[in-house]
């Protein structure tokens, strides 16, 4: 069923050009532009501390994400769809195994530390893009449906463990925040 679901939404691949390209682009943009993004919320006006603590936990939340992942990957080894027929590939191949997707993991990781904040505006913004960071990843043929879930859940995990151990208002919060 994940092969049959990953031909599927890779089945449009290489017969629109534009499409070809957007995607492409934002599979490849995707993660520096909402990092970007996240950086951005530093000088906001509006509930500062809270925003920037919102920000730094996505930072913490990416990275123990990635962390994760790299775990992962010493004991998954799963060849890519392309590599097994399943997808046609829009970009370069990759020298790496396909499970979980890291691109899935750093943008659901950025947004479920902004979710678990309560900041629903951001939350739904950055939602949106990592959504279709992730349907790229598959539409592209870099990836299988479970590996950008599978992805998906490492990047949630970490913001989990993030929210249960950065809080807001401690002391180290309150020097990263001064410090930066």
């Amino acid at each position: 069923m994940d092969a049959t679901l990953t031909h599927w939404i890779n089945g449009a691949a290489g017969l629109h050009p534009v499409l070809d390209m957007v995607m492409i682009g934002v599979s490849q943009i995707g993660v520096p532009f909402m990092v970007m993004a996240v950086v951005l919320q530093w000088w906001v006006k509006a509930d500062r501390y809270h925003v920037r603590h919102a920000a730094l936990s996505a930072g913490l939340a990416f990275l123990l994400g990635l962390a994760i992942n790299q775990f992962i990957l010493l004991f998954v080894h799963r060849i890519r769809p392309y590599d097994a027929g399943v997808t046609h590939l829009l970009i370069a191949p990759s020298a790496d195994w396909s499970f979980p997707s890291d691109h899935a993991t750093a943008t659901m990781a950025i947004v479920a530390a902004f979710a678990m904040q309560a900041l629903p505006r951001r939350t739904l913004a950055l939602g949106v893009l990592a959504c279709l960071v992730c349907w790229s990843r598959i539409f592209i043929g870099t990836h299988y449906l479970t590996d950008v879930l599978g992805g998906a859940i490492t990047g949630i995990v970490g913001a989990v463990v993030v929210r249960l151990t950065y809080r807001e208002n401690s002391r180290l919060n309150n020097l990263a925040i001064k410090i930066l």
